[in-house]
């Protein structure tokens, strides 16, 4: 391998000198004018100073590369603004290596400078036609797969409207299959309003039931279950099924949550639940209540006083589960009774605040009609809520009638 060179003192010998070079190696035109740029270029700084520079080459047969080196007394300016990189960059010297041939045959005829420059603009203006159109290409490409992709969001927005209707409805006839129907008692208004802690359950472990004893009297059942969603549903379901049979089966109220236990435990070992049972009879206004470990009901008198009816005793799943003696009280016309689970008093995590307000919701709606108040006073209750839960409250207001 032979090493040449050439000393250059102007820009424009040393790009002769590097079109004749890579003319003589059958460079491509692009590549050869990228070259031609390249070198002048680099030596840029030092030739208009009125440095010398070396342009020394030397090409390899055994790997077909062509190594073309400039020297540079001083700085050979930044090699990544070059429109052919380098191989190897100093501060006084630039290297490329190429692939090239061998020397061409020196009879071959000789174009002139203009000739070559013109070719290389060809090449160059043809490199970049072909850019231009795979560009072009590239973005009829991508504005046709943004489309599609459009197309597929929309697809998949409409579909998820559709899962959400479906899922929503197939909650709401879960909900409806959960609530008993509603009963008719001459004497008697109730209602009930629920809430559960998720959007994504219609609901959890607070459920109640309702239904009329052989002697007429009114049964009620609520239950809040240890948790949230249909595993809790689960357990609550459990209970007030068992509570409804030993109900309709005449056992003692006293004994209906003890004996609840006693049935469950053997086949739920996990649940837990609170109960509060209450018994009303429509003509007389009479009231038994039964509890297990759950929030006290609320009386509200037409006159406008109220307190709560605590009634003592331990709930499912609980240790010595079972109710103490039932309390008893008596209902006047125009008497509003209300039953809960602590979600609706301890939304503020402040459940001795949250009986207060209770108290206060439960006046401002007392004269409202039925159906509107337990979902009027938790609106009420609920206008804060720091520790979200399942919410039941059913109302019971004795006419007389």
């Amino acid at each position: 391998m032979t090493t040449r060179n050439l000393t250059c003192a102007t820009t424009a010998r040393l790009s002769r000198a590097v079109r004749a070079l890579a003319r003589e190696h059958a460079l491509d035109p692009e590549v050869r004018g990228r070259l031609v740029l390249s070198a002048a270029e680099a030596a840029g700084t030092a030739l208009r100073a009125g440095r010398e520079t070396v342009l020394e080459w030397a090409y390899d047969p055994d790997d077909g590369l062509l190594t073309v080196v400039l020297r540079t007394p001083g700085d050979t300016g930044p090699a990544a603004e070059l429109p052919m990189a380098p191989e190897a960059v100093t501060q006084d010297e630039v290297v490329w290596r190429l692939p090239a041939g061998p020397p061409a045959d020196a009879a071959e005829e000789a174009l002139g400078e203009e000739a070559l420059a013109a070719e290389e603009l060809r090449a160059v203006l043809a490199a970049a036609d072909a850019l231009t159109a795979e560009h072009r290409r590239l973005k009829d490409e991508l504005e046709e797969t943004n489309s599609g992709v459009l197309a597929l969001y929309v697809q998949l927005d409409e579909r998820d409207k559709q899962l959400r209707t479906a899922h929503g409805q197939t909650l709401r006839e879960l909900e409806d299959a959960l609530r008993p129907p509603l009963i008719e008692a001459d004497g008697l208004e109730l209602a009930v309003h629920y809430e559960p802690a998720g959007t994504d359950a219609p609901t959890g472990g607070d459920l109640y039931d309702w239904f009329v004893l052989p002697d007429g009297t009114v049964h009620i059942t609520i239950v809040d279950a240890l948790g949230h969603g249909v595993t809790s549903t689960r357990s609550a379901l459990n209970v007030t099924h068992a509570v409804r049979t030993l109900a309709l089966e005449g056992h003692r109220l006293q004994s209906i949550v003890a004996r609840t236990d006693e049935i469950l435990h053997p086949f739920d070992r996990a649940v837990m639940a609170t109960v509060l049972l209450a018994r009303i009879h429509p003509a007389t206004g009479e009231l038994w209540l039964a509890n297990g470990s759950h929030p006290p009901a609320l009386l509200l008198r037409r006159d406008g006083s109220a307190r709560y009816l605590e009634a003592r005793g331990r709930g499912i799943g609980f240790p010595l589960p079972g109710s103490e003696t039932p309390l008893t009280e008596r209902l006047a016309p125009g008497d509003l009774l209300l039953l809960y689970t602590d979600g609706l008093t301890e939304s503020r995590r402040d459940p001795i605040e949250g009986e207060r307000r209770l108290i206060e919701a439960a006046h401002k709606h007392l004269q409202s009609p039925i159906e509107e108040v337990p979902g009027a006073i938790a609106e009420d209750m609920h206008t804060v809520i720091l520790h979200p839960d399942d919410t039941l409250a059913l109302a019971v207001r004795l006419t007389g009638q």
